[in-house]
């Protein structure tokens, strides 16, 4: 284990079904998909998430913590490791780790920008050392299913599209040692964000209501897997709020918003597309509704 590193499930003998999930930056796991690791967590499986960054680079809300920012005290990341960790309890207590170890990788910024140059920004690091790391976590592991995004990384953020590259090319190069059986990319669904902006509820008067389509969401025929996580949704909210740097919750807890103050739904299901492997058994809508159902636990 790498010096930094938050212990992590999937070491030792491995006698139960097993889901990583690969993620950006301290937040993005709670966002997209927060819900199913409560969820999996609840139901017994060894659930570990992998974060690729501190996000130094985040925008923060409010005055508390405003002098951590990069430009500033640029503190910012390893407060938000306390906000991780908060976040991870509340969803039931995952393993983690940090790829690489934690301060491997810088957060990226946005394309463009100054951050985008830092030495250690994520994606200015030699990509196959990041495979390596990650390639070397899944042998370890063994994981049934990884998640991770899609290949434009949700909404463009250059270090979600990394995690994508990375994450795909680790598994590929982990075969030799486990062959991951089902590879997904956590996606928000068209029709989901929208039933979710038409019933909000109240928010912030600060905070701005978009149209459905200016959230970032694939078409709903898109999806060929949902996870109902309905009884965890407080779970979610709790792990929301817990990155309180980042992220506010309205009252009611139908709706949350970053830096920007738009406005988003918090909604009773998360949607994935399977990129790699077989699709298990189906449900609604034709749509498979349990990421581990059917697969062994060896």
């Amino acid at each position: 284990m790498n010096e930094g590193d938050v212990p992590a499930a999937g070491t030792g003998v491995h006698t139960g079904k097993r889901l990583l999930l690969v993620h950006a930056h301290p937040d993005d796991e709670t966002i997209t998909t927060g819900g199913t690791i409560a969820r999996y967590v609840a139901e017994g499986a060894e659930v570990t998430v992998v974060t690729c960054t501190l996000g130094e680079q985040g925008e923060v809300i409010g005055d508390e913590w405003a002098q951590l920012v990069a430009e500033a005290a640029d503190q910012l990341g390893g407060y938000r490791i306390m906000e991780l960790s908060s976040a991870l309890a509340a969803l039931g207590g995952p393993g983690h780790r940090f790829l690489g170890g934690a301060g491997r990788w810088r957060d990226s910024g946005m394309a463009g920008t100054p951050a985008a140059e830092h030495p250690r920004a994520f994606v200015r690091g030699a990509e196959g050392d990041a495979v390596g790391q990650l390639a070397a976590v899944i042998a370890g592991m063994r994981p049934h299913v990884v998640i991770t995004y899609g290949p434009d990384g949700g909404y463009g953020h250059p270090d979600h599209i990394r995690a994508h590259t990375v994450t795909t090319a680790a598994v590929e190069q982990a075969r030799a040692r486990w062959d991951t059986p089902k590879l997904y990319w956590t996606v928000a669904e068209d029709e989901a964000v929208a039933g979710g902006l038409a019933d909000l509820g109240p928010v912030p008067d600060a905070w701005s209501i978009p149209e459905a389509g200016e959230l970032p969401a694939v078409p709903a025929s898109t999806v060929t897997a949902e996870v109902d996580i309905s009884e965890y949704l407080d779970a979610k909210r709790a792990a929301l709020a817990a990155h309180a740097t980042q992220v506010r919750v309205a009252d009611g807890g139908r709706a949350y918003a970053l830096s920007n103050g738009i406005a988003q739904p918090v909604v009773a299901r998360e949607f994935f597309v399977l990129a790699r492997g077989a699709a298990g058994p189906t449900g609604r809508a034709g749509r498979e509704t349990d990421l581990l159902a059917g697969l062994g636990a060896g």
